[in-house]
C-alpha cells in the first residue's frame, strides 16, 4: 500500500525557502503571488495491506521522524 506523508512548515513558523522562491517568481515577472510555503512529499511504500492501520503507522513514522511536529505540520494520505 502506498502513504504520502505531506509536511509543511505551521503558520507564523518562518519560511525562508518559501520567502526565496516567493521573490524568485517575483524577479521572473509573476505577479500576484503573496505567501509561498515551501513543504515536502515522502511516499512510503508500505506492506500494510490494511488502509486504517498503513495510516496508522504512516502518522507514527511521521510523529516520529518524518516531521519536526514542533515547527512542521503533516497530513497522510492513502492510495
Amino acid at each position: 500500500m502506498k502513504a504520502r506523508v505531506y509536511v509543511m512548515p505551521k503558520a507564523g513558523v518562518l519560511d525562508p525557502q518559501g520567502k526565496a522562491i516567493g521573490h524568485a517568481l517575483e524577479g521572473l515577472g509573476f505577479a500576484g503571488v503573496s505567501d509561498v510555503r515551501a513543504g515536502k512529499v515522502i511516499e512510503l511504500d508500505l506492506a500494510e495491506t490494511d488502509a486504517a492501520k498503513a495510516k496508522a503507522a504512516a502518522e507514527d513514522m511521521a510523529r516520529k521522524l518524518l516531521a519536526n511536529t514542533v515547527i512542521e505540520s503533516f497530513r497522510v494520505e492513502i492510495a
